[in-house]
């Protein structure tokens, strides 16, 4: 059991350490600058203006005054909520395209195993990637906070990464459903790239509009970090809306991958 699974899991070690050193030393880098960022734009409220009102609204951005906001656009906002759930989602649809793709999958589905089992590991299989790059970077963010002296309140730092988990695997999930749609690889990666940021924009775009409600799709949605670290509020409702999210997803994948000619 769950042996394609620990492969593939094996396979991303490698990658995934990579890909934590990176965030970390971005974070590590946020953390270092913000001191004279602070002081190079004064107050909050001339630090908002010099920014577009389209990258505020897209964004999100609160205030940048406090490490708290800062990270919250410049790292997690940015890294996380886009270039994370990007990246995540290219990995997903890589998972079954690939195999279909180079003609490997007859040998995976000549094992005793059904299509649904195949899907759902090669999805599990991203718990590696998702997970090492939350391990780090909170890590470096604590320490360079009190290095600063703009320490942050570890619990928020800590459900920050936490609830970025169930977002992380939404946005797996998207891709695991491209590629089970799609036979080739690169436009699987792209649909789900270009899904997952269009879900993003989505959700960005119609806040406060007559159209907000067409943004409960998209996962963005239901991961703020902004809430988290500037208002200590943790809302296990969005949870498990994203948990909602992933099953359904991957239930899709499921049925679509048993249906479907390989």
């Amino acid at each position: 059991m769950l042996d394609l699974a620990r492969y593939d899991g094996r396979n991303r070690i490698r990658g995934s350490i990579y890909l934590s050193v990176a965030m970390a030393v971005l974070a590590g880098f946020m953390v270092w600058i913000f001191p004279s960022y602070s002081e190079a734009f004064g107050e909050d409220e001339e630090i908002l203006e010099a920014l577009p009102e389209a990258m505020i609204r897209v964004f999100d951005v609160q205030t940048m005054a406090s490490l708290e906001g800062f990270l919250a656009f410049e790292l997690y906002v940015f890294g996380w909520i886009i270039l994370l759930g990007l990246y995540v989602a290219y990995l997903g649809a890589g998972t079954i395209a690939d195999d279909v793709e180079r003609g490997r999958m007859d040998i995976v589905l000549a094992m005793p195993i059904s299509r649904a089992q195949v899907a759902l590991e090669r999805f599990a299989g991203l718990a590696v990637p998702i997970v090492a790059v939350n391990v780090l970077t909170p890590i470096v963010v604590y320490v360079g906070g009190h290095l600063i002296d703009e320490p942050i309140a570890a619990v928020d730092l800590l459900a920050v990464h936490l609830l970025s988990i169930p977002y992380l695997f939404a946005c797996g999930a998207i891709g695991l459903l491209a590629s089970v749609i799609v036979d080739r690889t690169g436009i699987a990666q792209r649909a789900a790239i270009g899904v997952t940021f269009g879900l993003f924009l989505i959700e960005s775009l119609l806040i406060d509009t007559d159209y907000e409600a067409f943004g409960a799709i998209s996962p963005a949605r239901y991961y703020d970090p902004n809430e988290i670290l500037l208002e200590s509020t943790y809302d296990l409702v969005n949870v498990a809306v994203l948990v909602a999210m992933i099953v359904v997803l991957l239930a899709a994948s499921a049925i679509w991958f048993r249906r479907r000619d390989v």
